[in-house]
């Protein structure tokens, strides 16, 4: 999935690579990118024009099955916009894309807890567990994002987790706060989960303060507890301005 954004958005060759590396179908939920190859098109190839200048750079990949996750951090016209992507694509047997979700957040240099929001662990461990990695990140998410059993966040965080999502404050008691806060509100639809070795990767929806948003939460696992986060999350506009079926 490097290519697409690599040679076709950082390259330049958007036509190129959609064509190269997309199925028989394309289904997009970028909310404002149309469907197919010419959807892809419609949007990027004036995109590319509008930003000569592109540094894009892959800052984390796995794959689990179809299932393919990566993470980006993009500067556009030396710095004039820098964004963070998280990208979820579903591919066929012969590896070309079919269908493809993400969220977009703008790159904020501070953070709560003073990490970095696109630093950190880059390459996953081949030794680790991908079954218990995600069977952990699947119980937290039930029981501690969905039904807000923050009681029982030590069974599965560790004190000195490593937070890198913008507006959560540092270690376990940081994301405790959080999650029990108004900007946090409720975790309301587990939509996907997979994994590859230490980090596991979940999207899904959330409700704060009278908004739905799109959120991927990317989690690093170790001596079986979570202990690093990274979170990306986009408001979901109204219908009236989906170029496609939706963030989901």
């Amino acid at each position: 999935m490097h290519r697409i954004y690599l040679e076709g958005i950082a390259g330049g060759n958007a036509r190129e690579a959609v064509q190269a590396y997309t199925g028989h179908r394309y289904t997009q939920h970028s909310t404002g990118v149309g469907d197919g190859v010419e959807g892809f098109l419609a949007f990027f190839e004036p995109f590319v024009a509008r930003n000569p200048k592109r540094d894009i750079r892959i800052l984390r990949s796995f794959e689990d099955g179809p299932w393919v996750f990566c993470t980006a951090y993009q500067s556009l016209n030396d710095g004039a916009a820098q964004w963070v992507t998280m990208d979820m694509f579903y591919t066929d047997a012969d590896g070309l894309i079919l269908e493809h979700w993400d969220t977009i957040a703008a790159y904020e240099p501070k953070t709560a807890s003073g990490a970095d929001m696109v630093g950190g662990a880059t390459e996953v461990d081949p030794a680790a567990d991908t079954a218990a990695s995600k069977a952990l990140v699947l119980e937290y998410t039930k029981q501690v994002r969905q039904e807000r059993g923050f009681d029982k966040i030590a069974e599965f965080v560790a004190e000195d987790l490593i937070q890198h999502a913008p507006t959560i404050g540092t270690g376990r008691a940081g994301l405790t706060d959080w999650l029990g806060s108004d900007q946090a509100g409720r975790y309301e639809m587990l939509f996907q989960i997979f994994g590859q070795g230490d980090f596991v990767v979940t999207y899904g929806k959330r409700h704060a303060r009278g908004k739905d948003i799109a959120v991927f939460d990317l989690y690093r696992v170790a001596g079986g507890r979570i202990v690093e986060h990274w979170m990306n999350e986009e408001e979901i506009s109204p219908l009236e301005m989906w170029g496609n079926s939706g963030k989901f």
